[in-house]
């Protein structure tokens, strides 16, 4: 018999916070684990113009954003488009695509991956690379990349 999933509540105050310079953060709110696989969620708050992630692809997972508030720009598979507040981006999985604040605008960007991956020890190692505290060379391992479903170009 397959274990059966609980509801899940998170409260602002309880979600992780990993700061990131210019006043960004990530906001971990869910993992896979926390939903027996079902999706992970982050919210993400930029500065204005600050790039949120470089091009890779994710193997198994669509990734959704959800612009909360603010202009995030999208590269998708080669194609730059802005998405302001209200709007929504929807990547299947291998489709290779960046992103980050708008110049000029912060962004708040609310970000689900289905199915979920345990992807917190990524957005954790990104924030002490964001902080110097740690090289962009420990995510490109192909096992880090197969680990959080992140494949950098």
């Amino acid at each position: 018999m397959s274990e059966i999933q609980k509801a899940l509540v998170v409260h602002a105050e309880e979600a992780e916070r990993i700061g990131l310079p210019h006043g960004g953060a990530f906001r971990l709110l869910a993992d896979g684990r926390d939903t027996g696989g079902a999706l992970g969620a982050n919210r993400l708050s930029l500065g204005a113009g600050a790039a949120g992630a470089r091009s890779h692809f994710h193997a198994l997972s669509t990734e959704l954003f959800y612009v909360l508030d603010g202009i995030m720009r999208f590269t998708l598979d080669g194609v730059t488009t802005t998405v302001a507040a209200g709007g929504l981006v929807s990547v299947p999985p291998g489709t290779p695509h960046s992103f980050g604040a708008a110049p000029g605008s912060p962004a708040e960007v609310l970000v689900v991956l289905t199915p979920g991956v345990d992807r917190f020890g990524y957005f954790r190692a990104l924030g002490r690379i964001q902080h110097g505290l740690g090289t962009f060379d420990d995510l490109l391992p192909a096992s880090a990349q197969d680990r959080y479903d992140v494949h950098f170009l």
